[in-house]
């Protein structure tokens, strides 16, 4: 299929970002929604941050109080038996059965603006900043999804409670309102189609057991876009594919006259990160149409197959410009790239 990745990829970088307070550092911009406003594309960063360590004994890790309503710092000495450093995203308690106690870093929500979809304006302050308990450790990859004249932002909290899903909506991305969390533990890529279908609101998901089965794709369905249920499965892992190990939604769903598309992430047994696509009935967006057989865009450029989390693709939104779907990709959890096709190139991959 034709699909050109930008040639002067990636648009954004980590350097490209003021950090939101001056003791921390920026270590990565990526995982961006996208949505056109106006004349303007938005993407809204995920802006992920570390504290500039002052002490080579101590790791000093980010956490937002909800009892004060601060920003803390607290130090964990790195000769404490009780912690393992050894993975630098985490702080693993040894006596604790999460996968972490800490993260190193955390994670917000920064707006950049651009008219061309080429050249973004970063703003200096965050637009969406951990604010409550459910959000202490930081939050992380936004979607946006317009209904009406409203913008829906789904993004994952996490905190010391697990990973839970956050729903707020701007009118001019300026402002913005919480709206709550609308998924629980553990749950996250989440994205909302664009209008009711047969008067119902829809979502795809991915919740994970902490018994058995893999992460997969599932499907809800909503008449406030608060409250959801009627849960089920709608695409699983293949064995032998390359999404065989996980699959999450991706791209807030694109209507077309064959299909809704939905461009997900799957991961294979290299853990590695490419993007395929789903066509789901207009009708019935829980009955599939058409699948990926073979990805529409892999890891293969060195600033893709190195960096923070290598061989990562991971879009969270694109943009309709001009006939061409502009993708925005998040890069081995550290910039964002651009990637360029059609709708039509990448429906003729799944309509024989």
């Amino acid at each position: 299929m034709n699909i050109i990745k930008y040639k002067y990829n990636p648009i954004i970088t980590f350097k490209d970002v003021v950090p939101s307070n001056s003791k921390f550092q920026v270590i990565g911009a990526f995982n961006a929604g996208a949505i056109q406003y106006n004349e303007e594309t938005i993407l809204l960063l995920r802006v992920a941050e570390r504290v500039k360590q002052s002490d080579e004994k101590c790791m000093e890790v980010p956490i937002f109080n909800n009892e004060n309503r601060s920003l803390d710092i607290m130090n964990i000495s790195r000769e404490n038996k009780n912690y393992d450093f050894t993975d630098s995203r985490v702080v693993r308690r040894m006596d604790s059965n999460s996968d972490f106690s800490y993260l190193t870093s955390m994670s917000h929500i920064r707006l950049a603006r651009s008219k061309d979809g080429f050249n973004f304006k970063i703003d200096d302050k965050p637009f969406i900043f951990p604010d409550n308990k459910y959000e202490s450790f930081g939050i992380e990859d936004p979607r946006i999804t317009r209904i009406d004249d409203n913008y829906y932002i789904t993004y994952s909290a996490v905190s010391n409670y697990g990973i839970v899903v956050g729903l707020a909506v701007t009118k001019d991305f300026k402002n913005y309102k919480r709206l709550g969390n609308i998924f629980s533990t553990e749950n996250k890529d989440v994205v909302i189609f664009p209008e009711r279908i047969n008067g119902k609101y829809f979502a795809l998901n991915r919740p994970v057991s902490k018994s058995t089965g893999k992460p997969i794709i599932w499907i809800s369905e909503s008449n406030d876009l608060i409250h959801w249920g009627n849960h089920e499965i709608l695409a699983d892992t293949r064995e032998n594919y390359w999404d065989c190990k996980k699959i999450g939604a991706g791209v807030p769903p694109i209507k077309t006259k064959h299909g809704w598309l939905e461009l997900y992430h799957g991961v294979d047994e290299n853990e590695h990160y490419c993007m395929g696509a789903l066509l789901l009935q207009l009708d019935c967006p829980k009955n599939i149409i058409a699948r990926s057989e073979t990805p529409i865009l892999v890891p293969s450029e060195s600033y893709e197959t190195e960096g923070f989390f290598p061989n990562v693709i991971f879009s969270c939104g694109a943009v309709e410009r001009c006939d061409k779907l502009y993708i925005y990709y998040g890069i081995s959890d550290n910039s964002i790239g651009l990637a360029i096709t059609s709708i039509d190139d990448i429906l003729n991959t799944l309509i024989k």
